[in-house]
């Protein structure tokens, strides 16, 4: 039964398991009111845990772990760690250096979860690897909503059962995807040397994919940690609306992926991305000049902006997984996802220090970033094939 569809199996583990990432965020207010953790306190909260995902990447690509041993089973290994981490949070009670190495932990994890889950797309997947992305990584972004939905829907009583149901949810995913199994198309690289990984760089299809990741994950973990941020600013959006409305933003950057992925058939996976990247660069230049826009503009504007932000993503991951030979997809995978999260923590950083002092205006820090990518981008738009043809 579950073979019979094992993209739906995949897309509903990586939405149960990516659960994880930004159930601490959810719960914001809980922890303000708890342990009195701040803005800046909770961007930290975020960085450790991405930088716990870049150095479990990491391991990834240079060991070569992806591409020796079974898929499933790491994302099932990986699930239950990170749930257990997330689970054990509200116990570090506001010591600041314990909840930062359990979110350190759960960072890690989900190493073994998103690029593992990418990988078994490919290996499930035939010709069709955009399109197939785009409905996963929509839901790794709304398993990354999952937490605002939990909370501001008041599913739980306590804020600490925002973090118990999204930990329930990761090793329900684990399981589904270890009863999957790894697909037929998986190809063991028996003989691999850590720095072999490196070598995906002189592809330039590969080279070009990667560097307009790089441009595009600058602005795109920043934009999420600061949703609930933006949105309260509106004096009419407040409590637990501004958490369904953060759902909502999630939401939209979901159906970005799965829309992005659908027009891969006509337009072909870099097209898309260009367009996306030019999207999210013009809501990136725009927000700060919108000081008096309406609460309910507000809320759809950044819903468009989170539409564009997210529709490119995994239209790289198929662009580079193309560009690579199958026996290397793994490895050369996390190591994009490795530097790409890299430069995450220092745009949260950035923009989560300075968001008392300049608000909107931080999203100008990270107009750069799809800038990069456009130039990184710029000769695959006639290059590339439409994934229908």
């Amino acid at each position: 039964m579950i073979r019979s569809h094992p993209f739906v199996v995949i897309c509903v583990a990586t939405l149960f398991g990516s659960s994880l990432w930004f159930s601490v965020n959810a719960v914001g207010d809980g922890l303000y009111a708890a342990w009195g953790i701040t803005t800046a306190g909770m961007g930290h909260l975020t960085s450790v845990l991405q930088f716990g995902f870049i150095l479990g990447t990491l391991f990834i690509a240079l060991s070569g772990i992806a591409d020796r041993h079974s898929p499933s089973r790491i994302f099932l290994v990986s699930a239950i760690v990170g749930a257990i981490a997330n689970g054990m949070f509200p116990l570090s009670e506001g010591d600041l250096r314990v909840a930062l190495l359990l979110r350190f932990i759960v960072g890690v994890s989900l190493a073994g979860i998103y690029p593992i889950g990418m990988k078994l797309v490919v290996n499930w997947a035939t010709g069709r690897t955009g399109n197939v992305l785009g409905w996963m990584v929509g839901m790794l972004a709304l398993g990354s909503g999952a937490p605002h939905l939990v909370r501001g829907a008041d599913l739980t009583s306590h804020w600490q059962g925002v973090l118990y149901v999204t930990s329930v949810l990761a090793v329900m995913g684990g399981i589904l995807v270890f009863k999957l199994g790894d697909g037929a198309r998986n190809k063991n690289a028996q003989k691999i040397r850590g720095m072999d990984v490196i070598k995906a760089f002189k592809i330039p299809g590969y080279r070009a994919a990667a560097f307009g990741y790089f441009g595009h994950m600058w602005e795109l973990y920043a934009f999420f940690s600061l949703i609930p941020v933006i949105l309260g600013l509106s004096a009419a959006i407040a409590g637990d609306q501004i958490y369904i409305a953060s759902f909502a933003v999630f939401v939209a950057s979901a159906a970005g992926c799965i829309v992005g992925g659908l027009l891969t058939w006509r337009w072909g996976s870099a097209r898309v991305a260009i367009v996306a990247l030019v999207g999210s660069g013009l809501m990136c230049a725009c927000i700060p000049w919108l000081y008096s826009i309406s609460d309910f503009a507000l809320v759809l504007f950044m819903m468009l902006w989170a539409l564009f932000i997210a529709a490119d993503s995994p239209q790289f991951s198929s662009l580079a997984a193309r560009a690579c030979p199958p026996e290397r997809v793994g490895g050369a995978l996390a190591l994009m996802n490795c530097i790409g999260f890299g430069l995450t923590i220092f745009s949260i950083e950035i923009v989560s220090t300075l968001w008392d002092m300049w608000q909107l205006k931080v999203a100008w820090i990270l107009l750069p970033g799809p800038i990069i990518g456009l130039y990184a981008m710029r000769h695959l738009w006639r290059n590339d094939v439409p994934e229908g043809q």
